[in-house]
């Protein structure tokens, strides 16, 4: 079931985590697409990801019939401060030029003349949203609004700056990316927020954020009980909170298994135990 934010962009179940994949990065996204994924999510940001080797993998991917408007392509600006010395941008030129720079990287390395997804990897401020974060946030909207991303949104953000950013901006956002544990309640008010305005919630780290859950003996009975692993039921009870769960598997085995997860579905009381696990 693909998912669908407020502007009517609809957004398969799962997408493809390509951070830390390092000269791997092209291959994996190739076994992802193989095996069923079809949403890509990347930065242009070389500490932990390398964008250019995904779109590699599209060209590769391409030659094979799997054309480009059949993935949905997902990458995100990310601050000097989130950077190494290798910033695709001139990091001493306004904000609005690197927003600029860095798309029009991304473009290229990516091979294409539109993204999907164009998401702020985080605001620059630990708490509310400073000058900064507006002068980026108008010129993602700007790309927005000219065409060139069918979607833009949020990533690593408070429930506190989601709020501040629904109210005040021209373009609220349409997704919004957060890593995910258990004993925060899955993320629950920025979910909830997310609910209300129609975002659409993309959870990372999922199972390395929630090692004790993968070990929770009542997980563990309920896998067993619908012949399944313990992975696809967390991703399962994502799904059935209203996230689309990131993975980030290199394992082709996994990818598939994965994916599978969308093929039962757990009971209300299922859900509930798994909802407040870590609480």
């Amino acid at each position: 079931m693909p998912l669908t934010a407020y502007n009517h962009v609809p957004l398969p179940s799962f997408m493809y985590g390509t951070a830390w994949k390092k000269e791997a990065t092209a291959h994996l996204v190739q076994l992802a697409v193989a095996a069923g994924f079809r949403a890509i999510d990347t930065a242009n940001q070389l500490i932990h990801y390398q964008e250019a080797l995904v779109g590699d993998a599209l060209q590769a991917l391409a030659k094979t019939g799997i054309a480009r408007d059949t993935l949905f392509l997902q990458t995100k600006f990310t601050p000097v401060n989130g950077q190494d010395h290798r910033t695709p941008y001139d990091a001493k030129a306004d904000l609005t030029t690197q927003v600029r720079q860095s798309f029009d990287s991304s473009l290229t390395h990516l091979h294409t003349d539109y993204l999907d997804s164009y998401v702020l990897h985080g605001p620059y401020s630990r708490r509310g949203l400073g000058a900064a974060d507006w002068e980026v946030w108008a010129s993602m909207e700007g790309l927005y609004l000219a065409g060139k991303t069918k979607m833009i949104g949020i990533s690593n953000v408070t429930a506190e700056q989601l709020t501040l950013l629904c109210a005040q901006a021209k373009v609220k956002p349409m997704v919004v990316q957060n890593r995910c544990y258990a004993a925060l309640g899955w993320d629950k008010e920025v979910r909830e927020i997310c609910r209300a305005q129609g975002l659409i919630y993309q959870g990372f780290s999922l199972l390395t954020a929630n090692r004790e859950v993968l070990a929770d003996p009542e997980v563990r009975t309920i896998a067993q009980r619908l012949g399944t692993g313990v992975a696809q039921i967390i991703f399962r009870f994502a799904m059935h909170i209203g996230m689309l769960p990131l993975i980030g598997t290199t394992s082709p085995q996994h990818m598939k298994e994965d994916l599978q997860a969308e093929q039962f579905v757990l009971s209300t009381e299922d859900i509930q135990r798994i909802e407040t696990i870590g609480l």
